[in-house]
């Protein structure tokens, strides 16, 4: 950290003024952030699956004034960037001092208001255009203090992290981690599942945190369901729903390991509620309560609290909400109004006070006079042990308004066809909620997070619904070739 304070310190940046990374998880990123966090600057973390012309529309939105980017990084941007720009690339000089060697002198931090920009955190935007929101120092301190409230993270505890530093979840196990003093294992790529099964095997990972697709995979593509990893202690997943046949299969897979089902938002900081591994079991499809620090509310459309059983809105409250988004008073009004965040997830709650999400507003179907949460119909699919991942999505139909389809990645060597899912379907689900298509594709469209981007996936099947004959081929089932019978209204 310190070859970076002196690195950065020459360029004459005052605090407030915000400064890019863009580099993959390791000591570089690591340094990156704490020396510009140290001398009072606004990190804007930028992931590296962004193109080139991204990158430089984001770096100028934000007014950043310096970029700190790893080699590789470097030379892809070498031809799109700024002149004026200062770029801090990565160099292969030691970040830590030799053994024996004196105790590098930093600088003396700067002083910043709690209240203070630490970062401009760009929201995942599966669902909608990114935006920037503002994190302050405040938010991080508080965030850190409930997780480790409730995840016992000590000393001795070795993280393996396959999450992106760029993604709040992913940078909330470095906060928890550093402060704890605990280790963090870079495993640098999830192509492989296998091979993050195997390293957290050498590596005597205690911890290990993911997405639902990080999940899927690992759960139906590697051996993490029979491999022995002793060390393994915690489990943590969030950024979005897991299915409850991955939960229950994750449970079986390190029975030794306790399993942490959160929720949280980026204009959390990261997160928002736990479900106590104790209660896995007995709340299956439950994202627990408010976890220290935080008030959790299910409010329907007059603000007034729900009755266990019935839908509303999760609202949240406490230290760890975003101020805003970054020059956007409008978009701020309208989804933190007066301090509190509208996530824009629907949920019921229990008699206990337990919150289960239905789904995201702006992914529910609209097919036959119903509403369908599309969370149901991938969960439904994913008891099928050939599928890895699905995702379903509302497409225009004159005589159902929205027709239900299901985009599904099969395990590999699978034999699994549209028909068998459909079949599967109709066995758990209502006549409405059953797909009338299947389609099979290799892999779901992502960011850079793992989040599955829906308005992507809603434009992959139209434009297949369009080709000739409808797309339809060996990948793709609907509906009567199954011996479905289309749900009638009247």
């Amino acid at each position: 950290m310190s070859v970076l304070t002196e690195r950065l310190s020459t360029l004459g940046l005052t605090p407030g003024t915000p400064v890019g990374i863009m580099a993959p998880n390791g000591l570089f990123w690591v340094s990156a952030y704490l020396a510009a966090l140290r001398m009072g600057l606004v990190v804007v973390p930028l992931a590296v699956t962004l193109p080139a012309e991204e990158v430089v529309a984001r770096v100028r939105w934000v007014g950043a004034d310096a970029l700190l980017v790893g080699r590789s990084q470097a030379e892809a941007l070498r031809l799109s960037l700024p002149r004026s720009l200062p770029v801090v690339v990565e160099r292969k000089e030691r970040l830590v001092p030799k053994q024996r060697s004196a105790p590098a002198e930093l600088p003396e931090a700067v002083d910043v208001d709690p209240d203070q920009d630490a970062l401009y955190m760009f929201t995942s935007g599966t669902t909608g255009d990114p935006r920037a929101v503002r994190l302050t120092h405040r938010n991080i301190q508080a965030n850190t203090t409930s997780i480790l409230g409730y995840l016992e993270i000590t000393s001795s505890d070795r993280m393996l992290v396959v999450l992106p530093f760029t993604y709040v979840f992913g940078l909330s196990l470095l906060h928890t981690h550093l402060r704890a003093g605990a280790a963090m294992v870079i495993q640098p790529t999830f192509v492989f599942p296998q091979a993050v099964v195997d390293r957290m095997v050498s590596a005597r990972c205690t911890g290990f945190a993911g997405v639902p697709s990080t999940f899927g995979m690992l759960l139906r593509n590697s051996t993490f369901g029979s491999t022995a990893v002793p060390t393994l202690r915690t489990i943590q997943q969030a950024g979005g729903r897991l299915a409850p046949a991955l939960v229950e299969q994750m449970a079986r897979a390190q029975p030794q390991a306790e399993v942490f089902v959160m929720y949280g938002a980026t204009e959390a900081t990261a997160r928002l509620s736990y479900l106590p591994p104790e209660e896995l079991c007995r709340r299956p499809g439950s994202i627990g309560r408010g976890i220290p620090g935080v008030d959790l509310r299910v409010l329907d459309r007059d603000g007034v609290h729900v009755e266990p059983g019935e839908v509303g809105e999760i609202w949240a409250s406490g230290a760890n909400i975003s101020p805003g988004y970054l020059d956007d008073p409008e978009a701020t009004a309208r989804k933190m109004p007066g301090g509190m965040l509208r996530t824009g997830d629907l949920a019921k709650v229990d008699e206990d006070g337990y919150i289960y999400v239905v789904d995201r507003v702006e992914d529910f179907i609209k097919s036959w006079g119903h509403r369908i949460a599309s969370q149901d119909v991938e969960a439904a699919a994913l008891y099928l042990p050939d599928v890895v991942a699905a995702a379903a999505v509302g497409l225009p139909d004159e005589a159902a308004g929205e027709r239900v389809e299901l985009v599904v990645v099969r395990r590999r060597g699978s034999t699994l066809r549209g028909a068998d899912v459909i079949a599967h379907c109709r066995e758990r689900l209502s006549k409405h909620m059953v797909p009338e298509v299947v389609r099979f594709v290799d892999a779901l469209p992502m960011n850079a997070n793992g989040k599955v981007i829906k308005r992507d996936v809603r434009a992959m099947c139209l434009r297949l619904a369009q080709e000739p004959a409808g797309g339809q081929d060996d990948d793709v089932d609907d509906a009567d070739d199954a011996g479905f019978e289309g749900v009638k209204v009247g």
